[in-house]
């Protein structure tokens, strides 16, 4: 049996799209949301963090996303 990459890649993935001001950022500077600010602050980086890890574990351990290769 292969590998698992299945968390490997929703990690990645969802790095990617909940990093602070890339795609959007909660909360923004005067706003509740912005969009495509390329910007960050600290309140952001925590909301964006929780949001990352409540993701992450119902993906990896709630529904269970495997990928094997082999």
């Amino acid at each position: 049996m292969g590998a698992d990459w299945g968390p490997v890649i929703v990690a990645v993935v969802l790095f990617v799209l909940l990093t602070p001001g890339l795609m959007f950022q909660i909360p923004a500077k005067g706003r509740v949301a912005e969009f495509g600010n390329m910007q960050t602050s600290l309140p952001s980086i925590v909301v964006h963090s929780l949001i990352y890890f409540g993701l992450l574990t119902i993906l990896l351990i709630a529904i269970g996303v495997h990928i094997y290769t082999g």
